[in-house]
C-alpha cells in the first residue's frame, strides 16, 4: 500500500492597516540596527583597549589575545545560550542537497515535477536556492529509505516584494512510495488516497496567523488537531526560516526556526516506511514576481543517535549535526540540540574528551586544516561558556580534509565529511 505523509503551509495576508504596520516595522528595524551599532562600537573599543595594554608583552601575548577574541566572538554570535531548540538530527545522513552543482535557471538534477522550477541565487544570501512556482509538485532525487526513525530539515524563503500580494499555498512533506519508485509520476498527484499528514499555516494581519494539522488515511481523517494561533510567522517574510521535522515510529514533531509547534505521539500510521520528501505549490496567489517560495539545504537522516553509548562505551561519537556558517567557525543556531545532549553526557560522567574538526575537500589543504581546528575550538568554547563544562576536560584538534568518510565528489558525501568528532581520552 502506498503511504504518504504531507505537511502543508497555506499562506494568505490581509492588507488593512498596511501603512501603519510598515512604518512600525521600519522604526523597529532602524532602532535595532542603531542599538547593534552602539553595542559593536563599545565592544570594539574594549577589545582595542585590552590589546593596547598587552601589546608591550610581546607577540605571544597579542596572539593569545586575538585567539581569545575570536573564540569569544564565536560563542557570543553563535547559538543562543537560552535556545529551547532541542531538535537532534538523525544519526546517518542519507540525503543532502545545497544545489551547488546545479546550473542556475534549470530544474535541480534528477528532480521530478509536473510544473517547473529554477535553481537561483538570492541577493544577500549565500549559496543556491530552488525557486518554486505555482500549481506544481516537486519530488527530490532521493532513493534511500528513511526507516521508521528519521529527520528532515530544509531552509525556506517566503519571498514578498508586494505586501498586498497574497501568498499561494505551499505544501511540504514526506511520503512512502510503496510499489512505485521514489520519484514516480504517479506520486505527483493523489497522495490522500493512502496516507497524508498536513500542516496548514495561514498568515493573517494583526499577528493572527493560524496553524491546523490533520492526518488522512485512505481519504478518511486519521488525526485532526485543534486550530492554533501563530502570529510569529509574519516575521520571517524575506528571511531564512529553518524547518525541522522528526519522525519516531508513530510520533511526529515539527519545529519552525527552533520553535516546537507540534509533538504528536500518534500522528503517523504504524509501519509506515517513508522514502521521499516533496513540495507542492497548489493555489494561485499573487504574481510570481511579487510573492513566492524558495528552498535550500535539504537534509535527510535516519536513525536515532545514541550519544551516551557511543561516547562512553564505544569511545567515539561523530556528528554532522553541529553546523557552521560556510567557510567559518561560527556555529549555527540549529546545532543547539546536539550540543545540549553532549553537554548532558559530559556533566553526568567525569571523562575527558578530544574534539576533532573535519572538513570536505573544497578549498585548499592548509586552509581546511586551519578551519577544522578553529571549528573544534569553537565547539569547546560553546560547551565551556554556554553549558558549564570544565575546559580542562576538553582537548581540541583538526584534521581538515585528510580523513573523509564520504565521497567528496557527491553533495551527500561532502556533507558527511563536514563533521565534528568526539573521542574519549
Amino acid at each position: 500500500m502506498k503511504r504518504i505523509v504531507i505537511f502543508s503551509i497555506c499562506f494568505g495576508i490581509t492588507i488593512g492597516g498596511y501603512s501603519q504596520t510598515r512604518i512600525l516595522n521600519k522604526v523597529k528595524s532602524k532602532t535595532t540596527a542603531k542599538v547593534n551599532q552602539r553595542v559593536d562600537r563599545h565592544i570594539d573599543n574594549a577589545i582595542d583597549k585590552t590589546l593596547d595594554e598587552i601589546e608591550s608583552g610581546g607577540k605571544e601575548a597579542v596572539q593569545t589575545a586575538d585567539t581569545t577574541k575570536e573564540q569569544k566572538q564565536v560563542a557570543s554570535k553563535g547559538i543562543n545560550t537560552q535556545s529551547r531548540f532541542d531538535f537532534i538530527p538523525g544519526e546517518q545522513l542519507v540525503y543532502f542537497n545545497d544545489f551547488s552543482s546545479d546550473p542556475v535557471g534549470e530544474l535541480p538534477i534528477n528532480w521530478n515535477t509536473n510544473g517547473t522550477a529554477e535553481v537561483v541565487t538570492i541577493e544577500g544570501l549565500e549559496g543556491k536556492w530552488v525557486q518554486l512556482f505555482q500549481n506544481a509538485t516537486y519530488l527530490t532525487d532521493n532513493t534511500d529509505s528513511l526507516s521508521e526513525n528519521f529527520t528532515v530539515e530544509f531552509d525556506l524563503i517566503m519571498k514578498q516584494t508586494n505586501p498586498k500580494a497574497p501568498f499561494p499555498v505551499l505544501a511540504f512533506g514526506v511520503l512512502a512510495s510503496g510499489n512505485y519508485p521514489a520519484s514516480a509520476n504517479e506520486l505527483l498527484k493523489g497522495y490522500t488516497e493512502t496516507f497524508a499528514t498536513e500542516l496548514n499555516i495561514q498568515p493573517l494581519g494583526n499577528n493572527d496567523s493560524q496553524l491546523h494539522l490533520y492526518t488522512f488515511q485512505n481519504r478518511s481523517k486519521y488525526l485532526n488537531t485543534d486550530l492554533k494561533r501563530y502570529g510569529k510567522l509574519q516575521e520571517y517574510f524575506n528571511r531564512v526560516l529553518h524547518v525541522s521535522m522528526q519522525v519516531q515510529k508513530e510520533r511526529l514533531r515539527i519545529w519552525l526556526d527552533g520553535i516546537k509547534l507540534y509533538d504528536l505521539p500518534k500522528a503517523i500510521a504504524p509501519n509506515t516506511i517513508i522514502n521521499q520528501f516533496y513540495l507542492v505549490v497548489r493555489r494561485y496567489g499573487g504574481e510570481e514576481a511579487e510573492v513566492g517560495y524558495a528552498v535550500g539545504n535539504i537534509r535527510m537522516a535516519k536513525g536515532l543517535p545514541d550519544t551516551r553509548h557511543k561516547l562512553l562505551n564505544e569511545g567515539r561519537f561523530s556528528t554532522t549535526g553541529i553546523l557552521f556558517e560556510k567557510g567559518s567557525a561560527r556555529i549555527e543556531e540549529q546545532s543547539n540540540g546536539v550540543l545540549k545532549q553532549l553537554a548532558e553526557v559530559l556533566k553526568g560522567e567525569s571523562v575527558r574528551v578530544k574534539i576533532i574538526g573535519h572538513t570536505d575537500s573544497d578549498g585548499n589543504d592548509s586552509g581546511n586544516l586551519e578551519l577544522s581546528r578553529k571549528r573544534a575550538a569553537a565547539v569547546k568554547t560553546t560547551l565551556v561558556e554556554n553549558f558549564g563544562i570544565d575546559a580542562s576536560r576538553i582537548d581540541t584538534d583538526g584534521k581538515g580534509e585528510s580523513e573523509p568518510v564520504g565521497d567528496n565528489q557527491s553533495k551527500a558525501g561532502r556533507a558527511q565529511n563536514r563533521r565534528v568528532e568526539f573521542i574519549r581520552l
